[in-house]
């Protein structure tokens, strides 16, 4: 298969690193997912007021951080004094081991640094050229290590349109086409430079991910991913029928799955 991805299937990915036992989207949430054995980190990006792309997933900071407001309405610089692990607790709220820590909201070319051969799956979620401009740019020279995802589908032909070389996963009405034609009886398609579908395993009462979505996407090439799975039981099921990568925030407790699965155990 086609791929932006070196090494073989099942893929374990990190989802926001290791978004269950670290806060998510940091550098301690990555270290801790490649730690526990996954093969490419998921990430999403933003951009700040002047420019820096930085690695999170809201567009404001209330959730993770000690901040407020919009993430694009502050610079870099007054990012980077909020406290990324403050509202991280494993517990449901009764502690918070990261607090205070000196947990940051990393830029994007950090964790490029930080982590030079690991490959990385990056949801680019805002709309806007610039954005867009740069995260191609920094993927670029990432080499074969990127795959670029988008929500929107306004976002992903901005991204395609910027850079048709680059692998991509399909947006949210691209997949709703895919799964349409499938449920029609007709032959789906994907766009150009389109690698994975990386989906839920439902959505509502539609499966989205079933033998016939497998068959469907490995026939034109591409691989199927899902999330966010957190119960190897759950894992287990998918990869029997056929799935290319499993997305979770706690990479531990998937990790013995997926590996039992390369070596041909279960």
């Amino acid at each position: 298969m086609r791929f932006g991805f070196a090494g073989g299937t099942p893929r374990l990915f990190g989802h926001r690193g290791a978004a269950g036992v670290a806060p998510e989207n940091t550098v301690p949430s990555f270290a801790r997912a490649r730690a526990d054995g996954v093969d490419v980190l998921e990430l999403d990006v933003h951009a700040t007021r002047d420019g820096e792309i930085v690695v999170l997933h809201d567009p404001t900071l209330e959730r993770t951080t000690d901040g407020a407001g919009p993430v694009a309405a502050l610079t870099f610089a007054e990012l980077a004094r909020l406290d990324a692990g403050h509202r991280f607790s494993p517990d449901g709220g009764w502690t918070h081991p990261f607090r205070g820590q000196g947990v940051r909201v990393p830029r994007l070319a950090e964790i490029l640094r930080a982590f030079p051969d690991v490959p990385l799956n990056i949801e680019i979620k805002p709309e806007g050229a610039e954005i867009v401009a740069a995260v191609v740019a920094m993927a670029r020279a990432a080499s074969s290590r990127v795959v670029l995802a988008a929500e929107h589908d306004t976002i992903m032909q901005a991204i395609r349109a910027a850079a048709p070389d680059l692998p991509t996963s399909l947006a949210t009405g691209e997949v709703a086409a895919f799964i349409g034609a499938l449920q029609s009886g007709e032959r789906p398609s994907l766009p150009a430079g389109a690698v994975a579908l990386q989906i839920p395993p439902t959505y509502g009462d539609v499966t989205l991910v079933s033998r016939e979505t497998v068959a469907a996407a490995h026939a034109l090439g591409a691989e199927v991913h899902v999330w966010t799975i957190n119960d190897a039981g759950e894992a287990r099921r998918l990869l029997d029928l056929g799935c290319d990568g499993i997305m979770t925030d706690v990479p531990r407790l998937i990790a013995s799955v997926v590996a039992a699965r390369r070596a041909g155990s279960a």
